[in-house]
């Protein structure tokens, strides 16, 4: 299982999420360009030392990303049609967020096996994204049995 973010807007959203995926063991894929510029200063407020320790793989765009990972994709977005409640993950689920502003384009969209909301309330827009991330990578490795021992 892995982390895949496209073209991520906020350095801080990143550093919570290389932590995250340090923390849990599961390797990222960050696909640029980014809305900063991916730096140690950068990450380093929110992904503290552990940002480092987190296996970051860095694609230039899209297409490289699709041509160096295989996997079934995943995408977290509000306009999904399933509940994260009723999506059934399997071990080598690649879990994909869009940036922070816009979401996925629609390409991203269309690549997508699966396209998965997390629940919130009717009169709420949006989760922030590392906290997407981290219930949504809770509930697949929870699925999954994938937790750290």
């Amino acid at each position: 299982m892995r982390i895949a973010l496209h073209q991520p807007e906020i350095a801080g959203n990143v550093g919570t999420i290389l932590r995250l995926a340090a923390c849990l063991g599961l390797p990222v894929d960050v696909i640029e360009p980014c809305g900063f510029a991916f730096s140690d200063r950068a990450l380093a407020r929110a992904g503290m030392d552990y940002a480092e320790r987190a296996a970051v793989t860095r694609h230039a765009e899209w297409s490289a990303f699709r041509a160096a990972r295989t996997g079934r994709l995943v995408l977290f977005t509000t306009a999904g049609d399933i509940r994260l409640p009723d999506m059934r993950f399997e071990p080598g689920d690649v879990l994909l967020f869009g940036s922070e502003g816009s979401g996925a384009p629609a390409h991203v969209h269309e690549a997508a096996a699966c396209r998965v909301r997390v629940p919130i309330a009717p009169d709420a827009r949006s989760l922030n994204l590392a906290i997407a991330c981290a219930m949504a990578a809770g509930e697949a490795l929870r699925q999954t049995g994938g937790w750290p021992t």
